[in-house]
């Protein structure tokens, strides 16, 4: 299970630029879904890269699924010549998306954030509508079956501001 006090405060006592996404996201804004991962849009300038991998490190950041022993450098290099990653780490799982289908980067996503406080850490959560944008873009069957969800929270958030 994925420790995710200890994933959120590394993050943000290092400083890195990154918003929420995926099954966090939509935790945190109602849905009953749980989630075995914490899914974040990072910031890919030089800095937050390094910042990430500082974060990180202590944790032993691992591809996810790829077979023991295999050689992975965890590094700002490493970072950079890549996109995306699915990492295993001591805390638990952690996807880091420098790009999200439906939605772009961490630029493209960050006008369509909230912040909130999760473990006494002011964080950036994809807001509901980007939310419920990028799931339906990502098509997957478990990102579907949790639109209806989303949107109905949707509709309960719009009709108590209405």
């Amino acid at each position: 299970m994925t420790q995710l006090e200890r994933l959120l405060s590394a993050l943000h006592e290092a400083r890195v630029d990154f918003i929420v996404v995926g099954g966090v996201a939509a935790r945190a804004h109602g849905s009953s879904r749980l989630t075995d991962d914490l899914d974040i849009s990072y910031g890919r300038s030089p800095a937050n890269l390094a910042r990430v991998v500082a974060a990180l490190a202590p944790f032993h950041p691992y591809l996810r699924g790829a077979p023991p022993g295999l050689p992975f450098e965890w590094s700002v290099g490493t970072l950079r010549a890549g996109l995306n990653f699915t990492l295993t780490t001591t805390t638990g799982a952690i996807d880091l998306l420098g790009e999200i289908t439906g939605g772009g980067g961490y630029e493209d996503l960050l006008p369509h954030t909230l912040t909130i406080t999760i473990f006494g850490h002011d964080v950036q959560l994809l807001d509901l509508p980007w939310l419920v944008r990028v799931k339906r873009a990502a098509g997957r069957p478990k990102d579907l079956e949790v639109i209806a969800e989303l949107e109905a929270l949707q509709e309960e958030i719009d009709a108590q501001d209405g």
